[in-house]
């Protein structure tokens, strides 16, 4: 990622603190909560935050949020690890986890409470909702709010020894119940949870919530730059009181954190919400998070996307403070741009029609010669057996040609790519009237790159691979999942309707295809160019030599329109 891109404006927020001598290195981290797997949205602060640390000489920590022990897991905190570990980045040494601070933040509670600034709320979560407030009135003061303080501690140690049950008591910060930003009218801070945590096991009952723990947590590892999305904007307000209350008290030194936020990414064409996840997997809509249609990191790298077609899409898109939508459309075309560079190019016949050369020897084979890369010559040519009987594809032969139609037919010649050019003879066809077979005849002095191929000046190239030597193998032809830009979005007359009512019918369809042998011998996770028909994977793990199977990650061009 190119961190002088004009666009984004947290590059010009560091420099200047740097140049003010606020802080003296840089330090960023990408805190997930291990309750789920990453999604594309992820993947822009994922990179951000590595790319920003990179670009300034500073580290970038991941930090595992798990305050919250009913959702989270082991197995969560590993796909998380994976991800980011997909995507490029490394964190080192600097691997944290929120539970590992569980004292820390404990003692943070209470010397808020020792020194009046926070209090034991014995009120039930709807009585304190309801005495919240709204944005043009101000909220009410809980019935505990001058508590005395000593109370207050004994009733939160108690609260850690387990004597109350879910619900009976809260730790609230005390603020300004009249503050214009609810966010500062005494918000909650640490609740009473009799969960086994997945790390902590039973040692803990309270835990404290993410926005009283995120900003210490930033303190603790010493961070610089807490880059969030926008929805964390109206919190920040807390965030740095919290931090300018706990280094008052002495519990950590300036400067402290700053927090900065940016627009998430808001991507057409797919859904991002945890939620709409969970309801994908739920309703068998695909089989499983990792399924390519899905829109997380597990399903986009067994797609075949790859690292650097996201920084690219990152860098095009820039980071802004203003929410957009980002056509999916502009996400492909980075992929394209980024597989281009890295896929190396291959041969493969999606619709098999069979093609006869009735004047080649039958048990003869010629040899051709095709680049790994048309603009990489470094990387070498391949070679391709030329026989009798080959594969071509279905559409590039047509019994009656279209105006305008340059491939196969009755009487045309055409070169066969790599190879010979031939005249086309004729076809035979079933009891249907389907052609089942075309024949034709070769110039055997037309043959690529030898002399006096180029006195053949045919209209139209198609591919073809060897009958003989071409292998069968699985396509997964996979498209976006949903059909309009934003899914669910009311009907025209203001009609509520689901998510589930754009799914995209022909989002996965399942075709057996010819390969080039190299392809089907190629190890899960290898990327090609079919030419002409788009950017293909080896399966991460279906995929075997003897049972290729390949996952279309996208098509040459978009044949999607506005």
């Amino acid at each position: 990622m190119d961190a002088t891109l004009p666009s984004n404006f947290i590059r010009n927020e560091i420099e200047a603190d740097l140049a003010a001598g606020r802080y003296q290195t840089v330090v960023t981290r990408f805190p997930p909560e291990p309750n789920g797997y990453l999604h594309l949205g992820h993947a822009k602060s994922i990179i951000l935050n590595f790319e920003m640390a990179k670009a300034f000489g500073g580290r970038c920590h991941l930090r595992f949020d798990d305050t919250n022990p009913e959702k989270e897991s082991e197995a969560f905190a590993r796909s998380i690890e994976e991800a980011v570990a997909w995507l490029g980045y490394d964190w080192g040494e600097h691997r944290y986890y929120a539970s590992d601070t569980f004292e820390t933040m404990y003692r943070c509670a209470e010397v808020l409470i020792e020194r009046g600034l926070a209090y034991v709320d014995s009120q039930s979560a709807e009585a304190i909702r309801a005495q919240r407030g709204t944005l043009t009135e101000p909220g009410q003061e809980s019935p505990f709010r001058n508590r005395p303080r000593e109370e207050s501690l004994a009733l939160f140690r108690r609260m850690r020894a387990g004597e109350f049950p879910n619900g009976a008591h809260v730790v609230r910060a005390k603020i300004d119940m009249a503050h214009p930003n609810l966010n500062l009218r005494d918000p909650v801070i640490y609740r009473i949870r009799h969960v086994p945590h997945y790390r902590t096991g039973t040692a803990w009952c309270i835990y404290p919530t993410y926005t009283f723990a995120h900003p210490i947590e930033d303190a603790i590892e010493g961070v610089t730059h807490s880059l969030c999305t926008l929805e964390f904007e109206d919190q920040r307000p807390f965030y740095e009181w919290l931090l300018e209350a706990l280094a008052d008290a002495g519990l950590f030194s300036r400067p402290l954190p700053r927090q900065i936020e940016f627009a998430r990414l808001n991507l057409e064409y797919t859904v991002l919400s945890k939620r709409k996840l969970i309801e994908l997997v739920a309703q068998g809509v695909v089989t499983g998070w990792d399924d390519p249609r899905m829109p997380t990191l597990a399903g986009a790298r067994r797609r075949g996307y790859c690292p650097e077609g996201f920084r690219l899409f990152v860098e095009r898109t820039g980071i802004a403070k203003a929410e957009s939508w980002i056509d999916y459309a502009v996400f492909e075309e980075a992929q394209r741009d980024a597989l281009n560079e890295i896929a190396p190019r291959r041969i493969a016949i999606l619709e098999p029609l069979e093609l006869v050369l009735t004047n080649f020897p039958p048990e003869a084979v010629e040899w051709c010669v095709a680049p790994n890369h048309p603009q990489k010559p470094e990387w070498g040519t391949r070679p391709l057996p030329f026989t009798q009987r080959l594969w071509i594809e279905r559409s590039d032969f047509m019994e009656v040609p279209v105006k305008g139609f340059k491939r196969l037919s009755p009487g045309a010649e055409v070169r066969l790519r790599y190879g010979f050019v031939i005249r086309c003879t004729g076809c035979e066809k079933d009891a249907n009237g389907r052609v089942t077979r075309v024949f034709a005849e070769y110039y055997p002095d037309s043959k690529s790159g030898t002399p006096g191929a180029d006195a053949y000046k045919p209209k139209g190239a198609i591919h073809w691979l060897c009958a003989k030597h071409a292998v069968a193998a699985e396509a997964r032809l996979y498209d976006r999942l949903f059909t309009q830009p934003i899914p669910g979005a009311p009907g025209p007359d203001g009609t509520p309707r689901s998510f589930l009512d754009d799914l995209n019918p022909n989002a996965l369809t399942t075709v057996t295809v010819f390969v080039e042998p190299q392809a089907a011998a190629a190890p899960p996770e290898t990327r090609f160019q079919f030419e002409r028909h788009g950017y293909f994977v080896t399966d991460r793990f279906d995929h075997r030599p003897d049972a290729p199977v390949f996952n279309r990650t996208v098509a040459l061009k978009s044949g999607w329109k506005r």
